[in-house]
């Protein structure tokens, strides 16, 4: 059982039960409660996974922009390349 507590028993319940009533009083001279931390933490958790989505919807805004311009002309420079009599390779020298 100290191996998974990381020392005497007693000594780190005690320890633990110090630095908690010590929180406890930083956190009460901030007018935080428990609910209201869990409820922020909550908050922080779902904005942030509200943020990673937006960024992957901008990103797809952006490369439809881009793919508007960018896939016509590839398909325009293709369509010319294929049209040319040696099928758009350079010809080959012996």
């Amino acid at each position: 059982m100290e191996k998974f507590f990381g020392g005497p028993v007693l000594y780190v319940i005690l320890r633990l039960a110090l630095i908690s009533l010590v929180l406890g009083v930083v956190l009460a001279a901030f007018n935080l409660d428990a609910f209201a931390l869990v409820h922020k933490l909550r908050e922080l958790i779902r904005y942030a996974y509200d943020l990673g989505f937006d960024a992957f919807i901008w990103i797809g805004d952006y490369f439809l922009l881009g793919a508007v311009i960018v896939f016509p002309i590839w398909l325009v420079l293709r369509l010319f390349a294929t049209m040319k009599p040696n099928g758009g390779e350079k010809a080959k020298r012996d």
